[in-house]
């Protein structure tokens, strides 16, 4: 594929030396109407298709709106070049300037929301670690989206309380008001390297960690005893491949960005937290001194 899409832009260099040579700087031609109709049927055909696909948040909505900011450059270009000696060039510079250029850069920043989702990627801080070692910071989390009422009803706390409490994961990026109803925003948290503090706050930090793994084998115990009961809701996939490095992180990007899209859509009808889990590390060597 790359072989092949070098060699076309390199076949294209005469071409475009041989048309820029032989093309007049006039030319009348027919079905000029259905030209323009067509493509602006094509535009509005995009249009509705991306946002089709992009409420659903489809992946299939990422090339459609690349498309379309596609066209949205050819409209604008070719509107200001064929309008130029007319008296009309002024409103097609001004269509692509503050119209049709700025909508094909909000569509492009779409498809890439789209893609990556709104996950955010940072290292975890000690200021997570204590809030997560708070429970009505965890209690309200499970809870959102919400407003600050309804929590009030569910958890029995007061809103003076929650309010403050919301603030306060407001204040770390772990949620968001609008509309006055509470959501929790996705986060990508890195582990924190105990290697980076000193004194106390290693020991915290070292802590934060066993403590969190130790959570992570309690759980898989669970569900490995509980397997049978889960129905369609379980589902488990295990494999093992020989990866390089930049293979290896280049596999976890793709599943952050497929992670990121499910974690930022709204919970619909029927919707249940769901653990997922991913873990990737080598395998033990294995000798013939330790082969059973």
């Amino acid at each position: 594929m790359l072989v092949f899409l070098g060699g076309a832009a390199v076949v294209l260099v005469p071409w475009i030396v041989y048309l820029a040579h032989t093309l007049p700087d006039r030319y009348d031609t027919g079905q000029w109407r259905t030209a323009w109709v067509g493509f602006d049927v094509a535009l509005m055909a995009c249009f509705a298709g991306a946002a089709w696909l992009g409420l659903r948040r489809r992946r299939a909505a990422v090339p459609l709106l690349a498309a379309t900011a596609a066209l949205l450059c050819c409209d604008a270009w070719f509107d200001v070049l064929l309008d130029w000696g007319s008296s009309d060039r002024w409103t097609s510079v001004g269509l692509a300037v503050f119209a049709e250029l700025p909508l094909a850069v909000f569509l492009l920043l779409a498809a890439r929301r789209l893609l990556t989702g709104d996950l955010r990627r940072r290292v975890v801080t000690l200021r997570d670690i204590e809030l997560a070692g708070d429970a009505r910071y965890q209690e309200l989390m499970r809870e959102l989206p919400a407003t600050t009422a309804e929590l009030a009803a569910r958890t029995g706390r007061a809103e003076t309380e929650i309010q403050r409490c919301l603030e306060t994961l407001a204040a770390a990026g772990f949620a968001r008001r609008r509309n006055a109803r509470w959501r929790a925003l996705p986060v990508d948290l890195r582990e924190p390297s105990p290697a980076e503090y000193t004194g106390p706050q290693r020991a915290r930090v070292t802590k934060y960690l066993e403590d969190k793994y130790a959570r992570e084998l309690k759980l898989l115990s669970w569900a490995a005893d509980h397997r049978d009961e889960f129905g369609p809701w379980g589902k488990a996939s295990r494999a093992a491949a020989r990866l390089t490095d930049a293979e290896l992180r280049a596999f976890e990007a793709e599943y952050m960005e497929l992670l990121a899209r499910y974690c930022g859509r709204r919970p619909a009808p029927g919707a249940r937290e769901v653990a997922v889990r991913f873990y990737a590390f080598p395998r033990p060597v294995v000798t013939a001194a330790t082969e059973p």
